[in-house]
């Protein structure tokens, strides 16, 4: 069995569990938490390394990073 089925399995398990509205806030919680703290450290190892910066973070918060709407492509 490959860790990606045995991970499937491990969810449905969990998922199983899983009997009201307020369990399915705190498992959605529970897995936002996981991943922001997957990100935080990768964001402090980038920081570690020099690859970014104050000024980096400064720039990312002046982009405007949407995808361009093309109105006229979507009429019909």
């Amino acid at each position: 069995m490959s860790y990606s089925e045995m991970t499937q399995l491990e969810l449905m398990n969990a998922l199983n569990n899983i009997n009201s509205e307020a369990k399915l806030n705190e498992f959605k919680d529970l897995v936002a938490l996981y991943f922001a703290k997957k990100a935080q450290k990768a964001i402090d190892a980038l920081w570690d390394e020099g690859v970014i910066n104050e000024e980096t973070i400064e720039q990312w918060g002046a982009e405007h990073m949407r995808t361009p709407y093309r109105y006229a492509a979507h009429r019909s």
